[in-house]
C-alpha cells in the first residue's frame, strides 16, 4: 500500500518527465490509481520496475502535471471519484471501501 509524503518527486516514466505518485506498486493499486488520477484530468504514466526473474512485478506511476502533490491534493479535497465524490485519505490508500467526504470524522 501506499503512503503520504511531503517530497516531490520527479522521475521520467517512457522518456516523460511526470510527478511521481507512488512506486513499488502491484497491478491492482496501478489500476485503482490510474482510474482515479485518470477521472481528474490527469494524463497518467506508469512502467514496470526491473525485478529479478519470478518476483512479482512491480509498477511505478506518476502523472505528466509536474505541480501536482498527491498528499496536498487528497488532504486538500481535490481529487474525486468518477461519480464526483471527495477521495479521503483512507480509500486513496485502500483501507476502506467507504468514501467519508470528511477524513478527520473517520
Amino acid at each position: 500500500m501506499g503512503k503520504f509524503s511531503s517530497k516531490h518527486v520527479v522521475e521520467e516514466i517512457q522518456g516523460i518527465r511526470c510527478t511521481l505518485v507512488e512506486s513499488g506498486i502491484n497491478k491492482n493499486r496501478l489500476d485503482f490509481l490510474k482510474s482515479i488520477l485518470e477521472a481528474n484530468g490527469l494524463k497518467v504514466c506508469f512502467e514496470a520496475i526491473p525485478q529479478a526473474e519470478g518476483q512479482e512485478v512491480l509498477y511505478k506511476i506518476g502523472v505528466t502535471d509536474l505541480t501536482f502533490n498527491p498528499t496536498i491534493a487528497i488532504f486538500g479535497r481535490r481529487l474525486k471519484t468518477p461519480d464526483g465524490t471527495v477521495i479521503s485519505p483512507k480509500y486513496w490508500l485502500q483501507e476502506t471501501d467507504s468514501i467519508k467526504p470528511y477524513y478527520w470524522l473517520q
